[in-house]
């Protein structure tokens, strides 16, 4: 029986680890990247850059059952959101030409959605406009893909993390903290649980089920960032100066992301909350030489 295959465009520490859990899966992997000798040996490598218009071209004779597009800004710009996403996807697009895979899961992000006062949030909630013009970089990109004749679906990430040697940690460890004030929601996710999520996306269109455009890929806990970073810190053995350890109220800001539709397909988070996530970030910190 033949396995099938998967094409992760932009395939860097989510891809490979996405592929790696299809791979397990009796899948065919192939990844695509700029410097494809740091891709996993077991994966077919491809070295392009997804930017640059032609550079997918080979893919009209690859002909992936499955595609994934993890894309990002090529700098921090707006001509990076715009050369990593919209040119992204437009590359992509036409390096697909008439060959239609069995569908196509593009990676996005949670900044896309409007609201900024700590309410909560959805697939089908206000997208933001001209006031982020990354984020509407973000949204043409996404409109692109799900406005083509491809079928496809994009996954909002909010916060992703779990590298042992990440900024927040570092800032953390240095006893520097996020201002209390205004409160601030955030959402996140762990990075295993983005690839498990992915993988399971892709298995589940293997079978047949019906997926929704849109998902929200986070945990199960939006919480105020002084509240995680206040218990990361005790986790760490900071102390906190005592002016940081006062609580004042006042309007919060941020948006809360839910997870239903994520639930609703049937994944599994592994860590559901921050505190089970970044705790399996510590042991894996408390682990490493030096």
């Amino acid at each position: 029986m033949k396995s099938n295959s998967v094409l992760i465009v932009g395939c860097g520490d989510i891809g490979i680890r996405t592929g790696r859990l299809l791979l397990a899966a009796g899948w065919q992997v192939a990844g695509v990247r700029r410097n494809p000798q740091n891709l996993p040996a077991e994966f077919a490598a491809y070295g392009a850059d997804y930017t640059e218009p032609g550079s997918l071209a080979f893919i009209r004779d690859l002909k992936p059952d499955y595609v994934l597009a993890t894309f990002n800004p090529s700098e921090r710009s707006l001509q990076g959101y715009q050369n990593g996403f919209v040119g992204g996807t437009q590359n992509l697009l036409r390096g697909l030409a008439e060959h239609h895979p069995g569908h196509i899961l593009s990676v996005s992000s949670t900044r896309v959605l409007a609201e900024s006062a700590g309410g909560w949030v959805d697939e089908n909630s206000t997208l933001a406009g001209a006031e982020d013009p990354r984020a509407m970089a973000i949204i043409e990109a996404e409109n692109q893909l799900l406005d083509s004749r491809q079928s496809a679906s994009v996954v909002r990430f909010a916060g992703i993390y779990g590298y042992a040697g990440g900024r927040l940690l570092t800032r953390i460890g240095l006893g520097e903290l996020c201002a209390a004030q205004p409160p601030r929601y955030s959402n996140r996710i762990h990075r295993d649980d983005c690839a498990g999520f992915l993988s399971h996306l892709l298995q589940a269109a293997v079978a047949g089920e019906s997926l929704a455009p849109v998902y929200i890929g986070v945990d199960d806990q939006p919480a105020l960032q002084f509240d995680v970073e206040c218990w990361l810190a005790a986790r760490l053995g900071i102390s906190l100066p005592e002016d940081q350890q006062l609580r004042v109220s006042g309007a919060t800001t941020g948006k809360r992301c839910s997870n239903r539709l994520l639930h609703d397909s049937g994944y599994q988070l592994q860590y559901p909350d921050y505190r089970s996530g970044y705790q399996a970030v510590l042991d894996e910190a408390a682990r490493l030489p030096g």
